[in-house]
């Protein structure tokens, strides 16, 4: 069941942003077995939609929650899960607190959430569907953007993987987060650079860096245009002082992580 749901993931995923794909391949091209770290989903703090949802299908699939985290600067809250007993990608799930944010904000993502009926948000597969809404508009996403980048993504993409993530301790010739970060500049893809190209350190067990979110065309009430969607992250994990190998997250990390999908140019 665990291999269906991530192949799936993954199908989807690479369907709307092919340049994970693209890169994956020059991987395993160089010889290399690319291993997934963990995926990442987004969502609100609504109960019909928020962590505890969209964690029900990884549930039941044997997966235990194993960690926790805030963003305060972000307005969010976050958890990880992991399987006990299996080798299978950790799940990263965060959520938008509505609550600390404008009145015009909180209504414009209420009458949005509440355009559709609920039966939509306990489908089991919701995890999959994107953006259930009607079209969204470039005006609505352009002032949810001044309060929060994350909002702004959530209300057009929807219920869908925001990355997936290499898992640098798995490759050979990479072993290294900085031979991987040029490898993909020496390939054309940019990096992050929010808070430093390279996220974290051996300090704290946990390195990452992510590529920019492929831009890609999103049809609007107002007309078609160009607006970040998801990217690909990768992640050497280090051991801590008992010797083991570092399985959670760093908040101070994925805090930069998070700015992969904030608005830009094509």
């Amino acid at each position: 069941m665990q291999q269906e749901l991530f192949n799936e993931l993954w199908k989807r995923y690479t369907a709307q942003n092919p340049s994970a794909q693209a890169i994956h391949d020059l991987f395993t091209d160089e010889g290399e077995v690319v291993i997934n770290d963990h995926v990442a989903f987004r969502t609100f703090d609504d109960p019909r939609m928020n962590i505890q949802v969209l964690a029900k299908k990884f549930l039941k699939a044997g997966y235990e929650y194993s960690g926790e985290y805030k963003f305060e600067d972000k307005h969010l809250n976050a958890v990880h899960l992991e399987h006990p007993t299996e080798e299978a990608p950790r799940v990263f799930i965060s959520e938008l607190i509505l609550a600390e944010f404008s009145v015009e904000f909180q209504n414009i993502i209420k009458n949005r959430l509440n355009s559709i009926g609920n039966a939509y948000y306990s489908d089991p597969d919701l995890i999959f569907k994107g953006s259930v809404w009607e079209k969204p508009s470039f005006e609505i996403y352009q002032k949810l953007r001044k309060e929060s980048e994350y909002g702004a993504w959530l209300y057009v993409h929807g219920f869908r993987v925001n990355h997936f993530t290499v898992s640098i301790n798995a490759l050979k010739k990479y072993d290294t987060i900085e031979k991987v970060n040029q490898f993909l500049k020496d390939n054309g893809y940019p990096m992050n650079t929010s808070g430093g190209e390279i996220k974290g350190s051996p300090e704290v067990f946990l390195q990452q860096s992510s590529t920019l979110s492929e831009i890609i065309k999103v049809e609007f009430e107002e007309g078609v245009y160009d607006i970040p969607a998801c990217f690909y992250e990768f992640a050497i994990r280090h051991t801590n002082e008992s010797g083991e190998l570092f399985t959670g997250f760093i908040a101070a990390n994925a805090n930069k992580i998070f700015d992969s999908t904030n608005f830009r140019k094509a």
